[in-house]
């Protein structure tokens, strides 16, 4: 009974996930994810703008999810972003990567390469 039941929530948000046509992206891809930020009464867009390290679970799933990552002033910034949030305005491909992993979590740790060209030159 209580399988059941969890199936049949778990389709009525996939099928609303569908309905909202996100475009097709992977890891490894530039995106940029409209949020909406309420701040008192008051409603915004922001957009967030980084690479995608991670897609959870696939995007018709209700708990798929895809993570983000960004440098802001010399910090990195990470977000997981579930495909079924209602804060989720709009996602757009900036620009395609060629990743040859499924998840980037390496870069984490690693600087990229060019960071590292300007440590041999130096």
């Amino acid at each position: 009974m209580g399988i059941k039941l969890i199936d049949k929530i778990n389709a009525e948000q996939a099928a609303g996930i569908k309905d909202r046509n996100y475009p097709a992206f992977r890891a490894g891809d530039i995106v940029r994810v409209s949020i909406k930020i309420k701040e008192g009464d008051k409603f915004r867009i922001q957009d967030f703008e980084g690479k995608v390290l991670a897609v959870d679970n696939g995007r018709g799933n209700a708990s798929g999810n895809f993570t983000v990552s960004r440098d802001s002033y010399g910090v990195r910034v990470e977000k997981l972003f579930p495909f079924a949030s209602p804060w989720i305005q709009a996602i757009k491909v900036v620009k395609k990567g060629t990743a040859r992993r499924a998840k980037l979590y390496t870069e984490r740790t690693f600087c990229s390469h060019k960071a590292v060209r300007k440590l041999v030159k130096k």
